[in-house]
């Protein structure tokens, strides 16, 4: 596959057509299933000790809907349709960046505690191109996940870029991603080139 390729790929939506039989699936299963955990290797961005970053595409959403069919046994197209609706927006749209962000303490006493010190740190995590402002996410368009009292341990962040952004990237420009929240302060960068060469390819 090529790097056009790739790109197509990394931007197109799924449709009921991408996919295949539960029974196809399952043939298949392990070589997909291998292919997809090498494929999140260079999606993946560690914050901190205790946050991670999942840089959403085509590849890594198709792969959860598979998924999903094959242990919910979804096989109608309606069903299938209402499952695209919601995994489609999760793919990048040619100028952005989709983020599954997670905080991760195993410790349920831990946290609870933590969560609840946290509240907004989705609305503060950022990611600079160098040369230009740091980015902003819009985060969880689909529902709110933070409360009075504590922030979900799960959000969902999209990141929009600017053209000059984009090409100052594409010409090798250095990532930084960085949590501003008063009780979360970290960041991580420069980006790995792997990383950087499987983000790009989520831009149009």
């Amino acid at each position: 596959m090529n790097d056009t390729e790739r790109v197509n790929i990394a931007m197109k939506k799924i449709t009921i057509a991408d996919l295949m039989s539960i029974e196809a699936y399952e043939s298949q299963r392990p070589a997909i299933r291998q292919a997809i955990m090498e494929h999140k290797k260079t999606r993946r961005v560690p914050l901190g000790p205790n946050a991670m970053l999942h840089f959403e595409d085509y590849m890594v959403m198709r792969y959860q809907v598979l998924e999903l069919m094959r242990v919910e046994k979804i096989t109608g197209d309606d069903e299938l349709a209402e499952e695209l609706d919601a995994y489609n927006p999760l793919i990048p749209d040619g100028k952005n960046l989709k983020v599954t962000f997670m905080l991760e303490y195993p410790d349920q006493l831990e946290r609870t505690e933590r969560l609840s010190q946290l509240i907004g740190i989705e609305e503060l995590i950022s990611i600079q191109i160098e040369g230009h402002d740091p980015v902003y996410p819009i985060a969880n368009e689909d529902l709110a996940r933070s409360t009075d009292e504590k922030t979900s341990s799960v959000h969902f962040l999209r990141f929009e870029f600017t053209d000059a952004m984009i090409e100052s990237a594409r010409a090798g420009a250095n990532w930084l991603i960085q949590s501003e929240h008063l009780n979360y302060q970290y960041s991580s960068g420069p980006l790995d080139l792997e990383i950087t060469q499987s983000l790009l390819r989520d831009f149009a």
